[in-house]
């Protein structure tokens, strides 16, 4: 008689890890574009008075509480980059073949695309709704020669690399930390990842020798 063999496992998931990480970064990042286009519709714009001052100066400044903005627009930006950004490590999560680091590496590159895609849609969607801002350029008229003029919100908190580096990175570090925290509190140390064939179970098992 022939001994039951035992179940087969699956000793590898479904989809390659390289390909999981691909998927997690690409399929993610589609979202950039909805977040840019958002962003260029509900980011407040800023109102500049720009005038002529006696000693004939063209001088600048913004109404009100209007500079606020340079500060208001980048937070809603950040905003919602880390609404994504807490969404998209649960949604990873529920992949259970492909749970590891190698997630966190796809899912890190992929809010990287993502922020990078919002910034450039949202700059290009403001400067196609309120254009470019030359202040030396702005036709005055009357006495006394004052003109208004609405200025795109900014999408960083500053015209440097730093700036920029740092909103890139924001929503990346988010999601590994909303995944990590999903990690630490798994039971289990495969993550509930499925199960691996035991290669020992798998192996026949040798008749045991007669005692004469």
């Amino acid at each position: 008689m022939t001994e039951p063999s035992a179940p087969e496992l699956s000793s590898a998931p479904r989809t390659s890890r390289a390909r999981a990480i691909i998927i997690a970064a690409l399929g993610f990042s589609a979202t950039g574009g909805l977040i840019g286009g958002l962003w260029a519709w509900i980011a407040p714009p800023i109102h500049v008075i720009v005038a002529i001052t006696r000693a004939g100066e063209r001088v600048h400044d913004y109404l009100g509480t209007e500079s606020e903005h340079f500060f208001n627009a980048p937070c809603l930006m950040l905003g919602l980059l880390t609404a994504v950004a807490v969404v998209a490590p649960v949604l990873a999560w529920q992949w259970r073949e492909s749970r590891g680091p190698r997630m966190v590496v796809g899912l890190s590159i992929g809010m990287v695309i993502v922020a990078a895609a919002a910034a450039a849609v949202g700059v290009l969607g403001v400067r196609l709704r309120y254009g470019a801002s030359n202040f030396d350029a702005v036709p005055l008229f009357g006495k006394p020669a004052v003109a208004y003029v609405v200025q795109a919100p900014p999408v960083f908190f500053g015209p440097g690399p730093l700036q920029a580096v740092l909103t890139l990175l924001w929503p990346a570090a988010i999601a590994a930390l909303v995944y990590a925290l999903m990690a630490a509190g798994s039971a289990r140390d495969d993550l509930g990842g499925p199960p691996v064939a035991d290669q020992s179970a798998a192996l026949p098992m040798e008749p045991e020798a007669s005692v004469s």
